[in-house]
């Protein structure tokens, strides 16, 4: 009797290691995971947007296999598909763009002595006080604004070609991409089936669960998400040109297409067309207050039609919480950080919210209940 009950703690002590071994492993997992993300987050850009593309364009290909078509010849005519349409509009828009920094550029030094005048303007001292005494010291920088310029795609030049760091990116990004977007999308099923079954049978259906509720977040919020930003682009783009804006192609193509970030698309655009328009328009005030209307109607479109129908309420995804994890995995990470911020943070809401789920229903928060109930006088 005293030989068995010497062995038990030893017994219960031995299943707690075994219950951890499995938390330590999988903590040691994320945690080498991490650190190999940081150390090569460098070249990691053209894998994970192939990755991306192979995500977002595998029910298209599912759906055109279930029609009798082959995986690889499905998964040749979409890649396809997708690198006409983006040279395609790289072809149509990169001019344009490339001419309007030009001509932003050039007419920067007249921009600031406008609004320099319009700053210093005795009638008006209001605007002195609101734009405050930094523009003081624009008249000595002036001559240097338009040295550089006159030299700003030079210097972009060569820094590309001196570095070679970006230039190589660019190139990778342009030829990695597709190619791992093509592999990644013809063994899409094989790789799930192959992590599926890494996974414990016992665990096997609640993991299933997790991993179909977060690709219902991913998918709803990215191809929402994006639909939204390019009618957003447009819009932006079409009002600021029909209402005379300098640069207003320009700058509503880029307020719409970071509206990706909820509001700074939005934030961003308005200041810095509303900065344009004073330089360009005043003292005429109509096509001002005519630029702020742009942008307050595009958010309210965006807020209560555009995301409501394209995104919906089932993303579960808070734009705070958005900006939070774009801001913060886009400073650790960079670039590739934007690129895997939305779908982690889909992860790791959907996560906590499974693990409240468990606390609350588990004999853990029940007792707890219990016990204030009984203590209450």
């Amino acid at each position: 009797m005293t030989g068995e009950l010497s062995k038990r703690p030893i017994a219960m002590g031995s299943i707690g290691v075994r219950r951890t071994r499995p938390l330590v492993f999988w903590i040691a997992t994320f945690a080498a995971i991490t650190a190999v993300v940081i150390l090569l987050r460098e070249v990691l850009l053209p894998f994970v947007a192939g990755m991306a593309l192979a995500y977002l364009f595998n029910p298209l290909a599912s759906r055109i296999e279930r029609l009798g078509v082959n995986r690889l010849v499905a998964t040749l005519a979409i890649i396809a598909f997708v690198v006409t349409l983006i040279s395609i509009a790289m072809v149509l828009t990169v001019p344009v763009i490339v001419r309007e920094l030009w001509y932003f550029a050039e007419h920067l030094p007249l921009y600031v002595r406008r609004v320099h005048t319009l700053a210093t303007d005795p009638d008006r001292p209001w605007v002195s006080r609101i734009v405050g005494e930094g523009l003081n010291h624009t008249e000595r920088s002036i001559g240097e604004l338009t040295r550089m310029a006159t030299s700003w795609f030079d210097t972009i030049l060569r820094s590309l070609w001196s570095g070679g760091r970006a230039l190589i990116s660019i190139v990778s990004l342009g030829i990695v991409t597709p190619i791992v977007a093509c592999y990644l999308l013809y063994d899409w099923d094989k790789m799930i089936a192959t992590v599926d079954n890494w996974v414990p049978p016992a665990h096997r259906e609640t993991v299933r669960m997790l991993a179909r509720e977060v690709d219902k977040t991913i998918s709803g919020f990215v191809r929402g998400q994006s639909f939204l930003c390019l009618v957003l682009a447009v819009y932006y783009a079409a009002a600021l040109k029909l209402i005379g804006l300098e640069h207003g192609i320009l700058v509503g193509v880029v307020a719409g297409l970071i509206s990706f970030i909820p509001y700074l698309g939005a934030l961003s655009g308005l200041v810095v067309s509303v900065c344009i328009a004073i330089a360009q328009f005043s003292p005429d005030w109509k096509p001002i207050w005519l630029v702020l209307a742009i942008f307050i109607v595009g958010q309210a479109l965006a807020d209560y039609v555009l995301a409501p129908n394209l995104v919906g309420r089932r993303v579960h995804l808070n734009p705070v919480w958005v900006m939070f994890a774009l801001f913060a995995f886009g400073y650790l990470f960079g670039f590739v950080g934007l690129l895997v911020a939305v779908p982690l943070a889909s992860a790791i809401g959907v996560l906590t919210r499974f693990s409240f789920r468990t606390y609350y229903a588990s004999s853990l928060y029940a007792s707890s209940a219990t016990t204030a109930t009984e203590t209450e006088p």
